[in-house]
C-alpha cells in the first residue's frame, strides 16, 4: 500500500513507535523556531535542561508578537531572546524582520524536514512541503535539546481540487469554505494534505494561507507536496538548492476525501466569533464596517500585499473606515516601497504597521465599542481584538479592500477587474535581520541578560493517587486558550512571569477565577467539547498549574492543549458519558479516586459530595503516565526520561 507525503515524512524521521492511526509515534524534529510570546518561556525551560547547544540541524527565535508595548518589559524580554539564542546556538530574527511564518517561509523552510514551533500556526511551513506542527513551548525545548518530539498517530484526510479559482476569489475562500464543511473541530486527529489538479495554480503563498488556517480545522497539521510551485517560489528566494519533490504515491490511502471545485467558491467570510461560523461574502452587504485590518502570518505575503495596492490604487477609503495594512516581513515591505505599490497603499488613506503580528493577537488597533472589523486573519475569538464587545470578520484581502473602499462589506466580485498580480522572479534578498549565534568556544562564557520581569520557571507537582478539590471553575464548548490565556497589550508583556499573569487566567469567562483558585489551594475545572483549541501557548497550561489547578474534565480536548497540559503536570480526563457534565456544579467538592491504577486501565471515577458520579476516561501512553508522576515534562527530562 502506498504512503500519503506526511507518512513519507514520519516513515523517514520515526525514532519509535508504530505508523498506526491512535498509537503513539516519537519523531526526529529538524528544525524549530520560537516567537517572543512563547518563546521567552521555552528558552527558560531549555536553559533548565542545562544543555549547552541546540541539536537541531536549524533553531531560530522570531520577535514578532510583543515589538511596541509601554515598559521595560518587553525591552528586557528581547535582550535575553537574543543573548539566550546567542549563547545556545539558536539564529535571532530581529524585532521588526517580520512575522515567524512569513520569514521562515520565505528563507529557511525546506521541503520533506520536520518543523515543531511554539505558536499554533507553525503548518504554514506545510505551504512549502514541510511536516511542520505547532506545539507548546516545553516541547519545543526538549527538541531543541535533541529530544524526539511525541504525537499520536493521525488519519489522513485529502481535500481533492479541481477546477481554477475566479477572479477576486482566494486561497483564504478555499480555506474558509473547508471550515465551513469540517467546523473547528473537523480535523481532529488528523493531517489534511491537499492534491488534485487544482493545486498546480496555486503558489507557495497561496498554499502557506490555506496550511496557516488548517490549524482552526483542529488538525495536527497542513501539507501541499512540493511540485514545480515549490521550485520556483524557492528559487525565486535564491534557495532553489532546498527543493526535493515530495509527492503520495498514486495507491495511497486516505481516512476521507473531499472535493472541492474551485470554480463554483465565492468570497467567503466568518462571522463573530468563530473561524467555522462561515457565509458568502454577498449575504452580508448590508452591513457597515468601521474598521479594516490587513496583516497577520495568514495574508502578508509580497502577493497578497500587491493585490491590496492594486485594488487601492487611485482610490481612497471611505471616510467612515479606519484601514491598517501589516506587510509580513522586511522582505515585503522594501519590495512594496521599490516597486511603488507602498505609495498606493499609503495615497488611499491606510494606515502602514510595523512588520509584526499586532492587531491578529490585540496589540494595538483594537475595534471601537460594538464596532465591525474586517480581518484578514485566522481567528476572530470573543475578546482577541482587545474589544470585548466587538464583531470580528475574517475575510480574503481583496474582500478586505472592496469593504473598506465602500464602508459596508461588499463582495469584490462586484469590482472592476485589476490587473494580474504575480510572484516576482527574484525577491530581493537581505538577511541582515536575522542574527547569527556566537562560536561556541564564545558562547560557554557569554552572559545571559534577564530583566526583573523575567521570572523561575515554576515547579509541578507529581500527580497524586486521589485528587479531592474544589469544581472552581465550569465552562462551555469551544473553550479557547485565549478564554483560558488572554493574549493582547495588557497580558504578554508579562509572558515571561507566570505569577503576574494568572492576574488574567479566564478573565473574558469569569474575571474572579484567579482569587478563587488561589483560595481553593487545589483545584479542578470542567469543560466541554473542544477544550483548548487556538493558540499552543502553553502558558494555558503553565498558569492553572501555578493557580493550583490539578486536574481538567471535559468532553473533548483539542490536540495541542492537552500535551500542554500533561507536560505542565495537569491531569487531562474526558467524560465517558458526556451527559454526566451536567452532574456537576461550580462549587462542588470532587474526588477524583484511584488514579494511578486508573493510568494503566484508562477511567477512574470522579464524585462529589451529594453522590454524582462520573466515570472518566485516561487516556494515557506510557510515557505520559511517567510525566505526570514526574510533575512534568522539564522534571521527567531531568530525570532521564525520552
Amino acid at each position: 500500500m502506498g504512503k500519503t507525503i506526511a507518512q513519507k515524512i514520519i516513515a523517514s524521521h520515526l525514532i519509535s513507535g508504530e505508523m498506526v492511526p491512535g498509537r503513539e509515534v516519537a519523531l526526529k524534529i529538524d528544525q524549530t523556531l520560537t516567537q517572543d510570546a512563547t518563546g521567552t518561556m521555552a528558552y527558560l525551560e531549555f536553559e533548565t535542561m542545562g544543555i549547552p547547544q541546540v541539536k537541531t540541524e536549524f533553531s531560530i527565535a522570531y520577535v514578532d508578537h510583543n515589538t511596541l508595548q509601554c515598559g521595560f518589559m518587553n525591552a528586557d524580554d528581547h535582550q535575553y531572546l537574543q543573548t539566550v539564542a546567542a549563547k545556545h546556538g539558536v539564529r535571532f530574527s530581529r524585532p521588526g524582520n517580520g512575522i515567524c511564518h512569513q520569514v521562515h517561509l520565505e528563507r529557511f523552510g525546506k521541503p520533506g524536514k520536520t518543523l515543531i514551533g511554539s505558536d499554533s500556526h507553525t503548518p504554514t511551513g506545510g505551504g512549502l512541503g514541510m511536516l511542520a506542527f505547532g506545539a507548546g513551548g516545553m516541547d519545543v525545548a526538549v527538541a531543541m535539546g535533541g529530544g524526539a518530539y511525541y504525537i499520536t498517530m493521525p488519519k489522513m484526510f485529502k481535500v481533492e481540487l479541481t477546477g481554477r479559482l475566479r477572479p477576486y476569489v482566494t486561497a483564504k475562500d478555499v480555506s474558509l469554505k473547508l471550515l465551513q464543511i469540517l467546523s473547528v473541530k473537523g480535523g481532529v486527529g488528523a493531517i489534511i494534505e491537499w492534491g488534485g489538479e487544482g493545486i498546480k495554480r496555486l503558489t507557495v503563498p497561496e498554499r502557506a494561507t490555506i496550511t496557516n488556517m488548517g490549524t482552526e480545522l483542529g488538525a495536527t497539521t497542513s501539507i501541499f507536496p512540493s511540485d514545480d510551485q515549490t521550485r520556483a517560489f524557492l528559487k525565486a528566494q535564491g534557495r532553489e538548492g532546498d527543493f526535493v519533490p515530495l509527492e503520495s504515491d498514486p495507491d495511497a490511502v486516505y481516512d476521507r476525501v473531499i472535493p472541492i471545485d474551485l470554480s463554483t467558491l465565492t468570497p467567503m467570510i466568518a462571522c463573530p466569533h468563530s473561524p467555522d461560523n462561515v457565509v458568502e461574502v454577498s449575504t452580508l452587504a448590508d452591513v457597515k464596517a468601521d474598521q479594516v485590518c490587513i496583516g497577520s502570518c495568514t495574508n502578508s505575503s509580497l502577493t497578497d500585499m500587491l493585490k491590496v495596492a492594486a485594488m487601492l490604487r487611485g482610490r481612497r477609503v471611505a471616510p467612515g473606515v479606519d484601514l491598517s495594512v501589516s506587510p509580513g516581513s522586511r522582505q515585503v515591505l522594501s519590495m512594496l516601497a521599490a516597486c511603488g505599490a507602498l505609495n498606493d497603499i499609503l495615497a488611499s488613506g491606510a494606515r502602514l504597521l510595523e512588520c509584526a503580528c499586532g492587531p491578529c493577537i490585540g496589540m494595538g488597533f483594537s475595534p471601537n465599542s460594538g464596532g465591525v472589523s474586517l480581518r484578514t486573519f485566522n481567528r476572530n475569538f470573543l475578546g482577541r481584538s482587545g474589544t470585548k464587545d466587538a464583531n470580528v470578520y475574517l475575510v480574503s484581502p481583496e474582500t478586505a479592500v472592496a469593504s473598506a473602499l465602500t464602508g459596508f462589506i461588499t463582495d469584490p466580485t462586484t469590482l472592476p477587474p485589476i490587473p494580474a498580480v504575480s510572484m516576482p522572479e527574484r525577491f530581493a534578498i537581505d538577511d541582515t535581520g536575522v542574527l547569527q549565534p556566537l562560536p561556541p568556544q564564545e558562547a560557554k562564557d557569554a552572559p545571559v541578560l534577564r530583566g526583573p520581569n523575567i521570572q523561575p520557571f515554576p515547579k509541578g507537582r507529581p500527580v497524586p493517587d486521589e485528587i479531592g478539590a474544589s469544581l472552581v471553575l465550569k465552562v462551555g464548548d469551544n473553550i479557547t486558550t485565549d478564554h483560558i490565556m488572554p493574549a493582547g497589550a495588557k497580558v504578554l508583556p508579562y509572558r515571561s512571569n507566570i505569577p503576574k499573569m494568572s492576574e488574567f487566567c479566564f478573565e473574558v469567562c469569569d474575571p474572579g477565577f484567579p482569587a478563587r483558585a488561589k483560595a481553593a489551594g487545589s483545584g479542578i475545572i470542567l469543560g466541554g467539547s473542544n477544550y483548548g483549541q487556538g493558540s499552543s501557548r502553553e502558558h494555558a497550561a503553565l498558569v492553572p498549574m501555578y493557580l493550583g489547578i490539578r486536574a481538567v474534565v471535559v468532553k473533548s480536548f483539542a490536540r495541542i492543549h492537552v500535551a500542554n497540559l500533561i507536560n505542565a503536570g495537569i491531569l487531562p480526563l474526558t467524560f465517558e458519558n458526556e451527559a454526566d457534565y451536567d452532574r456537576f456544579a461550580q462549587g462542588d467538592r470532587l474526588t477524583i479516586s484511584d488514579i494511578h491504577a486508573g493510568m494503566d486501565s484508562g477511567f477512574v471515577t470522579m464524585k462529589n459530595e451529594a453522590g454524582e458520579f462520573a466515570r472518566l476516561r485516561c487516556a494515557l501512553t506510557a510515557r505520559q503516565k511517567a510525566i505526570l508522576l514526574a510533575g512534568g515534562l522539564l522534571e521527567y527530562t531531568k530525570e532521564g526520561g525520552k
